[in-house]
């Protein structure tokens, strides 16, 4: 009997610790905002980069993220332009446009040189003295993604959207505005970037090629003025020597790792980052309500 009753104790226990887990995680999918987390200045943190498409208040199904996130994947394929989209629930105490200078800071959309980099941001619950919605842009679109085209595509085709609560839709359409707008600027095509990494790539293995290579060349050097395999010997002792004193060109790891920076993330490896674009202190852009 006590055994048996020990046995209903445990069970009992794991009901409730299941029950009080599942509360609490329900609690969690309906207030998003208790996922966003503060710094010590009390300014909402910036998230990190880790998709395309970035939604704090569980606004988004995921068939929808999944669909924003594969047009926006394939347009940088084809064209090598960034878009990022972050919804999070509010900036406050910040306006939309101080929170999202940090962001920018912090994503670094875009190809480094050529910052072409667009961030969405939408804030749904900031008080409209904040404002809700802003577009963040990278030098290198502001030719054509201009201010007043900002204002345009945030008011006249997000907003209707977003006033239905159709936020997808409201993204959807303004990722096609602004994708058709940024491909009036003439960009360099995205192979240029991968060109460029594959010459960072040459440069960081040269500094190592480069002494093993001329090791070898001494070693097969040595290996026919003798006729046969160079072996441990009184002599072998006076090659090594000579061998070991290319050991300093190793000093030459020092160059080629500091040619035109680097990006700042990227997709090697499993890994995700902004391309190292810049905003100049924030870019250009516009802000606004629905």
């Amino acid at each position: 009997m006590i055994i048996r009753g020990a046995r209903a104790a445990v069970q009992a226990w794991w009901l409730a610790a299941l029950a009080l887990a599942t509360v609490v995680a329900a609690l969690c999918a309906s207030t998003p905002a208790l996922a966003q987390g503060r710094g010590p200045d009390g300014f909402v943190q910036v998230p990190p980069l880790t998709a395309r498409v970035t939604d704090l208040t569980a606004t988004l199904s995921p068939q929808q993220r999944s669909a924003l996130e594969n047009v926006l994947a394939d347009y940088e394929r084809e064209r090598g332009s960034q878009i990022f989209v972050l919804m999070l629930p509010t900036t406050d105490p910040e306006t939309i446009d101080a929170y999202s200078i940090r962001v920018a800071d912090a994503w670094r959309a875009g190809r480094q040189g050529i910052d072409d980099g667009v961030i969405v941001l939408i804030a749904k619950d900031n008080p409209p003295g904040l404002r809700k919605m802003r577009l963040e842009v990278g030098r290198g679109v502001q030719g054509s993604l201009t201010d007043a085209m900002s204002k345009r595509i945030l008011q006249d085709v997000m907003a209707p959207h977003f006033r239905h609560n159709d936020f997808y839709g409201g993204l959807a359409a303004g990722i096609s505005a602004i994708q058709a707008t940024i491909d009036k600027e003439g960009l360099a095509a995205p192979n240029a970037r991968r060109a460029d990494a594959r010459e960072s790539a040459l440069e960081q293995w040269l500094p190592v090629l480069f002494p093993l290579a001329i090791i070898v060349f001494f070693l097969l050097s040595a290996t026919r003025r003798r006729g046969r395999q160079i072996v441990v010997d009184r002599r072998g002792w006076e090659t090594a020597g000579r061998l070991g004193g290319l050991g300093g060109l190793g000093g030459l790891g020092g160059w080629g790792h500091h040619r035109g920076g680097g990006f700042g993330g990227g997709f090697g490896g499993g890994g995700f980052g902004g391309g190292g674009g810049g905003f100049g202190g924030g870019g250009g852009g516009a802000s606004g309500n629905w």
